[in-house]
Formats: C-alpha cells, structure tokens, sequence
C-alpha cells in the first residue's frame, strides 16, 4: 500500500438504523489497514441533513463513501439515494446499497437511482463481516475516490 493512500484519511458515512448491523460494521471497518472515520446515522432524515451538514451536522466532513441501508426509520432509504442522486453537490459521493433485501426490484430501483454497488446482508456473521472486509479492500483499498471540498 502506499505512504500516501494510508495518509489520506477516508470518512464514511454508515446510514444504518440496526445497532448490532452498525456495531459489526464499525468494528470490522476499525480494523482495517486503510485509516478512516466512520460516522453513523440511524435513519434517512439524519442522513440527509449530515450530508447537506444542517443542525446538528454542521461542522461534519463530507463522506468520501456511503454505506446505505435501504429500509430506514423517518426517510427511506431509496428516498435518500435519489435525493444524494439528484443533488449536484453529492451525486460524486459512491454509494454502496448494503441491505437486507435481494428483491430483484430493489436492486434494479437502486442502480435506477444510480446507487454505485448493491449488496445483500448475509444473515451469516462470518460471511457478514467478510463483506466488510471486501467493501474495504475494494472501496478504500483498490478505488480511487473523488477528492471532496
């Protein structure tokens, strides 16, 4: 790995309304070799005003990568992607669809909506936390994001 990909620290917003998802997610992502900081929303509304840093998010980063559920409390998922989606200062922002669902019409609304990958929770924790790991070998190893602010 390079000195200047483990330098560059990565933010990424988990958008998650399960404890135990987020706290399996966090934990995984906190041992992994590329620096980052994980901040966690439990639903859509949340969500949206962190990314647009409106009360109580105004002095957040802007995410480099979001992690979103899609069946959230208050604004669902779906609907926080088309609004991340259609707005022209997130629609860079990559977001990886990590859900329960595998209903071939929620995979084919996200891409729809230009959701960036689409992956479903194992129900397994090994194979749970393996998906982590390949997000993050992927997404925070291998890719290469879009510089924010």
């Amino acid at each position: 790995m390079a000195l200047s990909q483990v330098l560059d620290m990565i933010d990424i917003l988990l958008v998650e309304d399960s404890p135990s998802d987020a706290d399996l997610t966090i934990e995984t992502l906190n041992d992994c070799q590329v620096l980052n900081r994980l901040h966690w929303v439990q639903d859509g509304v949340a969500a949206i005003q962190f990314l647009r840093r409106q009360e109580p998010y105004l002095q957040v980063p802007r995410p480099d990568l979001i992690l979103l559920d899609l069946n959230l409390p208050k604004k669902d998922g779906r609907e926080v992607l088309s609004e991340i989606k259609a707005d022209p200062e997130l629609l860079s922002i990559p977001v990886v669809v990590l859900t329960t669902s595998a209903a071939e019409e929620d995979i084919l609304r996200s891409y729809n909506l230009h959701a960036n990958c689409y992956i479903t929770k194992p129900v397994d924790l090994d194979r749970f936390v393996e998906i982590i790991r390949l997000i993050e070998g992927f997404w925070l190893a291998a890719v290469k994001l879009p510089k924010q602010d």
